[in-house]
């Protein structure tokens, strides 16, 4: 937040430093009214007229409106003391001052320019000039009375030459041009030269090459040192901070390490700047003593700890700002009695307790930033009062309460309060801050009814963000345009709200609206005034009741459209609109019936799942050249997948054409290399998988579950280095895995799912030591979820592919959960090979996969012992080996899996007492069922003292019993016929965090399944 004004300020401020110290020498130097104009030295005449004829002037400046060119006024039959930007000395007439800066010069710097005959040459400004990537030439070193030296942004390159620093005089030296490079053989001989240098501005200079410890050897003398986007790397010594004349420091944006001086801080810093770094540990008391600091920035840091309260002697500080730093802890109490403070950050840290309630500063205050933190307590109503305050960022955090009556209300012109828990209505003085310009209280608790004639009171807005409250009434639209500057309205997920306006619209027109968000906001019809709504780009009214066609006269005045959603109404049709800049459309779950709607061929993604769609893809989807992402699922289409469909975007990068009704073979797919996810499961697909696959070198996300296709397993795959979901389940695949499987590959791999195949022989000893991402400990996954009975939809005012995830669904019976993939980069992890063939014992390699989260291999012909090692598989969640023929006792080092929350080893032949402690003790009788030789707890056999059971015949059933799998995704068994399944689900747009529904558990395995959700934090459907 005002991040890049505060640069500008930065930069400006460099500028007028610079040029105030020019000045000072310039007025020392150059005569005066009452002293004649000196006569400029025929050889300094010479050498400017010679310079000024190897350059040329441009009609292109960087300088804002200041450069002109200065050399158009040199003639050599006048005085060159005359000229503009030239100083003489007032006793000999030499040059000794050269101000060229934004002077629209053009050309070379040539090594033999007659400049360096300029022998008197004290200070010399060739600033923001474009001498076309010359090298710095080696003539500066004849420059020897030379203090003052100003190249900034003149488009030089190349290596700086250590010749720079000979001028052993300098004073002051900017060399902030991008494209020069420091070396440090050059830098450590300008340290060891320059003794007298006090202002050292290298900005933009690539100094990687520079060790940061070289800096201790700076002049003494040194008052000013930037160092912004230097690519400087490593420890940044800490003496620097204590330099006795230091006044300014920028080190912005490089990659230091390092400390603040812990004590005996105590300098003359004005300006202390160290944003985009690495700098660590905790900001000391000592801070408190640069009482002449003016802004200090220590943003996007890894410090640690708390904020010290001591800000009571920085009178003089203007700006603060400790955006991202990761500090903990109270609000400094101190800081809300600065007297001159104009903008103060603190956002996006983990900031706790509540705002003051009262201050006895910070009445100059403009910008506030708070966001993103863990502030409690109540809204302060100075907040509101503050006489110059502009811009208030209050947003996530956990602050609750009413918004109070406001007094006096200020001229504020940003309110961002999205995501807490305010609650009660708004106070109509709130409308009385006629000065807002953006209003967000999206995401809290706030209700009451909208009375459009209040907000109609904020003439200057231009966005409003009230979605996600529990609003009420009738926004009346009519009333509502007289806001004439309003560009974004959402209003979306206020269930109790709704809108109206005029049957014409021809009083509710939004001149200059683009952007409109009615989600789940009861809207029954399109509103009238959308047909001459000409500037409107972005358009959401999904989770309504809109029903019936959408005809060609309603979406008048969508042609400037880039985003549209009108996915989850009643939608029965929808006619092509002129839209040649509509870039998403979401027509997802509506009752479209009929053939696939034609899309506009700018399209970069299209959404038409869960519809009633039929008939056949036509090759034509091939010509959105654009296309990022296509899902065309849960829909009746049939037919063969048209064979242009794998290589006719050079963007494509997901494919959703699950749960349709598509036959035949599948076409090859990845000529192109961007494809990220291709779900084609649950369709009527045979053959083979295709070869082309290996192409796929981005591909995450691979599921062609519930077909028909019959191959060997695809070991080819393995190669592929980011494959993370890769589900075979329910086809025929068959062949042995031992063979096939390369030792190898498959790195990336987090979930594998071949269950309900053909596949034979023991499991793959070898395979499982390669899943690497299976070997990586990391914290559980967690996921947040939003208000129940909801879906996200983004407000799309920079839309990307990067908004459409795809989801894992995980079914159980009846039960549906969402798993957004993302978690795989958390760690979720997946190993179903369950209801196959596979025989022979369970491989003690299985132990290494320590971060494996769910094992299921139910349903095969195992037999042997359980290995104890299975017990070091720390993070283990889900363990089912049921329905197989193992025996032996169950060891007790499965105690250790203190995670697990489903066991299912029913209908096998252990013997024995069941381990007792951590989890087992529980687990029900169900995750024991048919195992007759088994004893204690929680079965009602007891162990006696030397009992030990005879194995017990076999018990595995049919697949009619009781407990066998009818349904066809199988990840997991648990108790009596339970499992879960997994499975490509919707894909949807997220722009945070993901939304789920929440459904209920079957009692009888509620207990344990439900304690395993609470931990994963994966919320139920």
């Amino acid at each position: 937040m005002g991040k890049f004004m505060l640069l500008c300020q930065i930069s400006s401020l460099l500028l007028v430093l610079f040029s105030l110290s020019e000045v000072e020498c310039s007025l020392s130097l150059s005569s005066s009214s009452l002293i004649p104009t000196p006569l400029c030295a025929p050889d300094d005449t010479s050498a400017l007229i010679q310079f000024k004829n190897t350059v040329s002037i441009t009609d292109k400046s960087l300088c804002d409106g200041t450069a002109h060119p200065k050399t158009n006024s040199w003639n050599e039959s006048t005085n060159c003391c005359t000229w503009e930007g030239v100083t003489c000395d007032n006793a000999t007439g030499r040059v000794i001052g050269l101000d060229l800066s934004c002077s629209m010069l053009v050309g070379s710097l040539p090594p033999d320019t007659r400049l360096f005959s300029l022998q008197g040459l004290k200070w010399l400004n060739l600033s923001y000039n474009n001498f076309n990537l010359s090298s710095i030439p080696f003539g500066f070193s004849k420059l020897v009375s030379l203090t003052h030296l100003d190249l900034s942004d003149s488009s030089l390159s190349g290596f700086v030459p250590s010749v720079i620093s000979l001028p052993s005089k300098l004073i002051s030296l900017d060399l902030s041009v991008y494209g020069l490079t420091f070396d440090s053989q050059s830098f450590g001989m300008l340290t060891a030269n320059l003794l007298e240098l006090e202002n050292l501005f290298l900005d933009i200079v690539d100094m990687s090459g520079v060790d940061p410890t070289s800096f201790v050897n700076l002049s003494l003398s040194l008052k000013r040192l930037s160092l912004r986007f230097c690519n400087l790397q490593g420890e940044f010594p800490s003496e620097i901070f204590q330099l006795r004349n230091l006044e300014y420091l920028d080190l912005s944006f490089n990659s230091l390490t390092g400390h603040l001086p812990k004590s005996n801080w105590s300098s003359p810093l004005r300006l202390l700047h160290i944003p985009g770094n690495h700098f660590r540990g905790s900001i000391p008391a000592s801070l408190g003593n640069l009482t002449k600091i003016t802004s200090l920035d220590f943003s996007s840091n890894k410090f640690v700890g708390r904020i010290p309260d001591v800000f009571g002697n920085l009178n003089k500080l203007t700006a603060l700002d400790f955006f991202d730093c990761s500090f903990s802890g109270l609000l400094p109490s101190s800081l809300f009695n600065l007297t001159q403070l104009t903008s103060l950050e603190l956002s996006s840290n983990r900031l706790t307790g509540p705002i003051p309630t009262h201050l006895t500063g910070l009445q100059i205050l403009k910008d506030l930033g708070l966001e993103d933190n863990l502030l409690t307590g109540g809204i302060p109503s100075w907040l509101f009062t503050l006489p110059s305050l502009e811009t208030l960022y209050l947003s996530n955090n956990r602050l609750t309460g009413r918004i109070d009556q406001i007094q006096k209300p200020n001229s504020i012109r940003i309110v961002y309060l999205a995501n807490n828990h305010i609650r009660g209505e708004l106070p109509t003085s709130f409308f009385g801050l006629s000065e807002l310009v953006k209003l967000d209280l999206s995401s809290n608790n706030l209700s009451g009814v909208i009375e459009s004639a209040m907000l109609s009171k904020l003439e200057n807005l231009q966005t409003l963000d009230l979605s996600s409250n529990n609003f009420s009434g009738v926004v009346e639209l009519d009333v509502l345009s007289k806001l004439k500057n309003l560009t974004e309205l959402d209003l979306s997920n206020n269930k109790l709200l709704s809108s109206s306006s005029n049957d014409s619209g021809a009083n509710s027109t939004f001149q200059v609206l683009e952007a409109l968000y009615f989600s789940s906001c009861n809207v029954e019809q399109f509103p009238d005034f959308l047909r001459s709504s000409k500037s409107l780009s972005s358009l959401d009214l999904s989770n309504n009741r809109i029903q019936g066609s959408v005809l060609r006269w309603e979406v008048q005045g969508w042609e400037q459209l880039t985003y549209l959603n009108l996915s989850h109404n009643l939608l029965t049709g929808f006619k092509q609109f002129s839209a040649k800049n509509l870039r998403i459309l979401d027509l997802s779950s509506n009752l479209l019936q009929g053939s696939l709607p034609a899309p506009p061929p700018s399209l970069v993604e299209f959404l038409i799942s869960k519809n009633k769609l039929s008939g056949e893809i036509p090759s034509s989807i091939c010509n959105l050249e654009y296309l990022v992402v296509l899902d065309l699922s849960n829909n009746y289409l049939r037919g063969t997948i048209p064979t242009c469909l794998g290589n006719f975007s050079h963007l494509i990068s997901i494919i959703n054409l699950q749960r349709n009704s598509l036959s035949g073979e599948i076409p090859d797919f990845c000529v192109k290399e961007s494809l990220t996810a291709l779900a084609l499961n649950d369709n009527r697909l045979e053959g083979l998988l295709p070869g082309s696959l290996v192409n796929c070198t981005s591909l995450r996300f691979l599921n062609v579950a519930n077909n028909n296709l019959s191959d060997l397993f695809p070991h080819r795959l393995s190669v592929l280095p980011r494959l993370q979901v890769l589900i075979l389940r329910s086809n025929g695949f068959y062949g042995r895995l031992d063979h096939s499987m390369l030792v190898s590959g498959f790195l990336s791999l987090q979930v594998i799912d071949i269950s309900q195949n053909e596949f034979i022989g023991p499991l793959p000893t070898k395979f499982f030591p390669s899943l690497r991402a299976m070997k990586v400990v990391v914290s559980h996954p967690t996921i947040e979820c939003g208000g129940a009975g909801t879906m996200c939809v983004p407000k799309c005012e920079n839309c990307s592919p990067d908004q459409y995830k795809p989801i894992v669904k995980l079914n159980m019976k009846r039960l549906e959960m969402e798993l957004d993939l993302e978690l795989l980069s958390v760690g979720f992890t997946l190993i179903d090979f369950s209801n196959n063939h596979f025989n022979g014992r369970i491989p003690e390699v299985l132990a290494e996969l320590c971060s494996l989260l769910v094992l299921n291999l139910s349903h095969n012909s195992l037999t042997g012992p359980l290995p104890p090692s299975l017990g070091s598989i720390s993070a283990l969640e889900s363990l089912d080996f049921s329905w197989n023929k193992l025996g032996g006792r169950i060891p007790s080092e499965l105690t250790k899996l203190t995670f697990l929350e489903v066991l299912n080893l029913s209908q096998n032949n252990f013997i024995g007492p069941i381990p007792a402690g951590n989890q087992f003790n529980t687990f029900d009788n169900d995750s024991y069922a048919g195992n007759l030789a088994l004893c204690g707890f929680p079965l009602s056999k007891k162990c006696g003292n030397n009992e030990e059971p005879n194995p017990p015949p076999s018990t595995l059933g049919e697949e009619g019993s009781v407990m066998a799998f009818t349904w066809k995704p199988v990840m997991i068994g648990y108790g009596c016929g339970v499992v879960l399944g997994l499975s490509t689900g919707y894909i949807i747009f997220m722009t945070g965090r993901p939304r789920w529904f929440v459904g209920k558990v079957e009692r009888f395995w509620q207990r344990n399944f439900t304690r395993w959700i609470r931990r994963t934090g994966i919320k139920t459907n």
